[in-house]
């Protein structure tokens, strides 16, 4: 298994339903776990990349209408 984390700022603030769908994300296989910090508004992911593709975590964001801006680099959060 190889963990990574990768971290988006958001838009915007999660709604319910975003938490929601979230939680719905989490039980995919290959994502361990998310945090969201609202203070700085940066959502981590982190996934397990023997088996799951980061452009596939951005799309199933996208899908379940996660106001992503954009991705930060490590480092960058």
């Amino acid at each position: 298994m190889t963990l990574m984390t990768v971290t988006y700022e958001l838009q915007e603030p999660l709604k319910a339903a975003q938490f929601k769908a979230l939680g719905d994300f989490a039980n995919t296989y290959g994502l361990h776990s998310f945090r969201l910090d609202e203070k700085t508004g940066y959502l981590h992911l982190d996934y397990d990349a023997s088996r799951l593709k980061e452009i596939v975590v951005e799309q199933v964001l996208r899908g379940a209408r996660i106001p992503v801006l954009r991705k930060l680099e490590p480092g960058n959060n």
